[in-house]
């Protein structure tokens, strides 16, 4: 399910969504796995221009997005950018477009077919916690980044 086929914005009318400043593209992502906390830490430290939003799948507005698009947060983190939303890999290559200059280098990976590429990412997402482990709640992040969450 790399898009969730959904009007764009629809979250909008979706009265269990708290409002959020959606201007900018938002990374929902589990604040408790060691490797998406990483990843989320890595992208801000990398995110110069702060031209993406963060919030923590364990909070309310990343639970509302994850139950109104029909997400199951053990299988992907959510991608929000221009009201739709992207989830795999698919959604990593959105992020990388999104964020311009040397991020698209990252998208060399779409000479693998999505269907394979998809599924090396489930392999990882249902393993991550036993290969990456599990931290407190986004210690992983540092108090700066911390502020840049939703």
């Amino acid at each position: 399910m790399p898009e969730v086929s959904i009007h764009p914005y629809s979250y909008r009318q979706d009265p269990a969504v708290p409002d959020y400043d959606d201007t900018k593209p938002l990374f929902v992502f589990d604040g408790v796995c060691v490797l998406c906390s990483g990843g989320a830490s890595w992208l801000m430290k990398y995110d110069k221009q702060a031209r993406v939003n963060f919030a923590p799948a364990q909070e309310a507005l990343g639970q509302a997005l994850y139950a109104h698009y029909g997400v199951i947060m053990d299988e992907s983190y959510l991608l929000i950018a221009n009201g739709r939303a992207y989830t795999a890999t698919r959604g990593y290559l959105e992020l990388c477009k999104l964020l311009g200059g040397a991020w698209h280098l990252f998208r060399a990976v779409t000479i693998l077919p999505e269907s394979l590429r998809d599924r090396a990412y489930a392999l990882i997402a249902r393993n991550r916690y036993r290969w990456f482990g599990k931290t407190e709640y986004c210690t992983l992040l540092t108090a700066d980044q911390r502020s840049r969450l939703l």
